[in-house]
């Protein structure tokens, strides 16, 4: 008898899975393969247009008389690569904390790579610590890097958590609303009872990701963040946490103080984080751009730079 979803809600029913002969690969592994991909592009990009150290707009010369060094692109791959341990350790200690009754029980598991999973907020944090410290190995200020993080960070969460509903995965409690989506077929899909018409939770979080990733666009492009210190990221992954607390509303984890899940505790602990990153960086720098002196080449015919005329 085939499945047949109530007519108040979306229906969704497609083979979740692409297969190009004997491969079988999952669209929702396409789709995160592809947020990857674009968050990379967009941060190389930025990284191309972002100096190592911001001109000083008062200088004698002009900027141009200057030698400004950018950052490498091709240090984004090592950048990229230091992420990796961070998030994986970072995301497992989130993870851990949201099932802490379990893993109190059982501590051998916490380091069992085919248990359990890894949680997105906590593996931001944990990227940004060992990203720091590649960062600081190529000899360019951890803040730049932050600053070219920012966009493809939103653009990574936003196109990966529409890629889940590809899955089935990370739908919400059930609801009754128009838009409440249901899957129908054999899939397999990454939740349980899918059939039932519930909150599409994961359309929702990158349907919020990408109204900041457009509000934060539309900052950077005011020239809101030009002293390029990292507060762009801070401040972006601050009201991305606000997206995620709101969303989480409609998840199916347990509650564990009053109407919050576990995530939403940690969720706040990131958004406090954030803020006060934002605030110690915008008091240490007054919001101002860096000034840093590049080395200025002596003319014989000028040598003192105050008498040389400007052109």
């Amino acid at each position: 008898m085939p499945l047949v979803a109530p007519s108040a809600v979306i229906p969704l029913a497609f083979d979740p899975t692409l297969r190009l002969g004997d491969i079988a690969i999952r669209l929702q592994t396409i789709g995160i393969a592809f947020a990857v991909f674009a968050a990379l592009v967009l941060a190389a990009r930025i990284a191309r247009r972002t100096p190592v150290h911001v001109a000083d707009p008062d200088a004698i010369f002009p900027a141009d008389e200057r030698e400004t060094r950018r950052l490498h692109r091709d240090d984004l791959l090592y950048v990229v690569l230091g992420l990796v341990p961070g998030a994986i350790i970072g995301g497992r200690i989130g993870y851990v904390l949201i099932h802490f009754d379990y893993y109190r029980a059982n501590a051998g598991a916490i380091v069992d790579p085919a248990q359990g999973g890894l949680q997105l907020s906590v593996a931001i944090l944990g990227a940004v610590v060992t990203g720091a410290v590649v960062a600081n190995l190529l000899e360019a200020p951890p803040g730049r890097w932050l600053h070219v993080a920012a966009l493809p960070l939103l653009i990574a969460i936003a196109i990966g958590k529409a890629a889940l509903a590809l899955g089935g995965e990370g739908q919400g409690t059930p609801a009754a609303a128009d838009w409440a989506t249901a899957y129908l077929g054999p899939g397999p899909w990454g939740s349980l009872a899918p059939i039932v018409p519930s909150n599409p939770s994961q359309l929702y979080e990158a349907a919020g990701t990408a109204v900041v990733l457009i509000a934060m666009t539309a900052l950077v492009a005011a020239g809101t963040f030009q002293a390029r210190d990292g507060r762009t990221f801070w401040i972006a992954l601050a009201m991305w946490a606000v997206v995620r607390f709101v969303v989480a509303f409609t998840w199916r984890d347990q509650h564990v103080l009053g109407p919050l899940v576990a995530d939403q505790l940690l969720t706040i602990a990131i958004f406090g984080l954030s803020i006060a990153g934002a605030q110690w960086l915008t008091g240490r720098g007054g919001g101002r751009v860096e000034v840093v002196e590049e080395p200025a080449t002596v003319d014989p015919a000028w040598p003192d730079p105050a008498t040389r005329p400007r052109f």
